[in-house]
């Protein structure tokens, strides 16, 4: 019973690792555009699928490192043409715009791709485990939790110590007087909307990884980033990291001892912290009038 705990509590933490990686990416997009963008689940979908077409030529780490900027790149084209034509509008158009596009970015990839799931390689020495008493504990669940908290990071060390950084929680606070003292808000939502999609296809390569390549991967990930969001506290990136985490670990412990309710206890996780604190853990109170 301990082993099975601790592999639930470990297996929690990576698929909550997942969470916070998405739910980051969500979080940065909302912040500063007030875009709820459905279609992120899609874009880690697409940087999975773009990992699995650079295997052969790149291998597995040069994937790795092209598949989530060339997921970017995606993004950057799609809030340029479609996206930035709604700013300053109803946030119900942008909704339903990303909501559609979700479904666009899933076919997409079944029609390229195919229906069926698809084999992603790694290195066979990471599918080892590392001790014969912790089966679960491979080298590849260790390298994606290393890879995510340095990525993590690296996104709050630019948030906090870079000009780009400082001018995107300038902007999430008050956009327009950033806009006042100059500062290019066209540009700066462009970058942080592909920033948000890079981190999409970051979570989508290493998920493609441990949970199989399929089009549905994206659609399985997305609803428990938003409640990480919201159980972290809108407008708060270290709330929603720690909103991820929680309910990862959360639902892999139940699944020990409830396994039907795995899923159900993170919406319940979700409607007892906005009874308690309808704001979120880190939230601040009033962020969204």
């Amino acid at each position: 019973m301990t082993q099975q705990v601790l592999f639930s509590v470990f297996n929690g933490l990576i698929i909550g690792a997942f969470y916070a990686l998405m739910a980051l990416g969500l979080s940065l997009i909302l912040n500063l555009s007030g875009v709820i963008n459905f279609a992120h689940g899609g874009f880690l979908a697409i940087g999975a699928y773009l990992a699995y077409t650079l295997i052969p030529y790149l291998g597995f780490w040069g994937a790795l490192a092209v598949a989530p900027l060339l997921t970017a790149a995606i993004g950057l084209l799609v809030e340029r043409l479609l996206i930035r034509r709604l700013y300053g509008r109803d946030p119900l158009y942008s909704l339903l715009l990303t909501f559609g596009l979700a479904f666009v970015l899933e076919d997409g990839t079944r029609y390229i791709w195919g229906p069926s799931s698809l084999p992603f390689e790694i290195p066979h020495w990471l599918a080892t485990p590392l001790s014969s008493d912790f089966f679960f504990l491979t080298g590849y669940r260790l390298f994606m939790m290393l890879l995510v908290c340095a990525a993590v990071a690296i996104l709050f060390l630019v948030l906090n110590r870079t000009r780009l950084g400082m001018r995107i929680r300038a902007g999430s606070g008050d956009l327009e007087m950033v806009s006042a003292l100059g500062v290019n808000v066209r540009l700066l939502r462009n970058v942080n909307f592909g920033l948000g999609i890079y981190m999409a296809g970051l979570a989508g390569v290493l998920a493609a990884g441990m949970l199989g390549l399929q089009p549905t991967i994206g659609s399985v990930l997305i609803m428990p980033s938003f409640v990480a969001i919201i159980v972290g506290g809108l407008g708060s990136l270290p709330g929603t990291l720690l909103g991820g985490l929680l309910i990862g670990v959360t639902s892999g412990v139940v699944t020990v001892f409830f396994p039907s309710a795995s899923e159900a206890v993170i919406y319940v996780m979700m409607g007892v912290v906005l009874l308690v604190r309808p704001h979120g853990l880190l939230g601040e109170e009033g962020r969204i009038q």
